[in-house]
């Protein structure tokens, strides 16, 4: 398995009070076992609060301009960024997560109208607001709202975050920010060129390089010019105007 994305909602759901990814697997903690309908085993350690130990070893994480560090109090550059993130998956460790970040960084500009789709943590929100964006974020997870709001206070920024999908946008944005499937972002390919304005930008990540063709075809057929195509490790990146 090459990554937490497909897995970290189910695995969170089912009790788990800790994800960890190593190289070729995801190791998921629970108090004990569960039924799961996903290839693995079950293997019993010590007796210990993993969760605590997954934040423990946390390590800041250099993204473009951005440097993530997680569990601090005090933000003290002004493109730090300091996040808790609980539950709500995005910490800047994730590929997708960083290729986001860094493409934040070259792009956005002050009073630019941003919106983060799926927010999760807010850290992309968060990251283009440090930058002076006017900056949403959008989730189906009621769960995340309140930790991504925490965590803008946490940077003394103020993104807006509401519930819902794309139905609850309110555009025009300049640019839209999306760390999500290839087959949602097939989905929503249309709908992202009718929330943009002329010219507007797509960041889109959350993409493995196998499904990348059947994507770039309905970003084409609604409008888009692909870019910009960065790849690391499985995930692709796309920057689309």
């Amino acid at each position: 398995m090459s990554s937490l994305d497909p897995w970290v909602p189910l695995l969170f759901e089912a009790g788990s009070t800790g994800l960890e990814e190593r190289e070729g697997e995801v190791w998921a903690y629970f108090p004990s076992p569960k039924d799961l309908e996903l290839p693995g085993w079950w293997e019993e350690l010590p007796d210990e609060d993993w969760l605590s130990v997954w934040r423990r070893d946390l390590k800041p994480v250099q993204a473009g301009v951005f440097t993530v560090y997680p569990w601090l109090q005090e933000r003290k550059g002004p493109f730090e960024i300091i996040l808790e993130p609980g539950m709500a998956f995005g910490t800047g460790h994730h590929e997708t997560t960083r290729l986001a970040l860094e493409a934040i960084g070259r792009t956005v500009r002050p009073g630019m109208r941003v919106l983060d789709l799926g927010t999760g943590s807010g850290i992309l929100a968060i990251a283009a607001s440090l930058l002076g964006a006017q900056a949403e974020g959008l989730d189906l997870d009621p769960s995340v709202i309140p930790q991504a709001e925490r965590n803008a206070r946490l940077n003394q920024v103020a993104p807006r975050f509401r519930l819902g999908s794309l139905e609850a946008a309110q555009p025009p944005y300049d640019l839209l920010v999306a760390n999500l499937y290839a087959e949602l972002h097939i989905e929503f390919s249309s709908m992202y060129r009718a929330i943009l304005v002329p010219g507007g930008i797509a960041l889109l990540t959350g993409i493995l390089s196998e499904r990348a063709g059947p994507l770039e075809h309905a970003l084409e057929e609604a409008g888009f010019r692909i870019e910009q195509r960065l790849q690391e490790g499985a995930w692709l990146f796309l920057e689309c105007r």
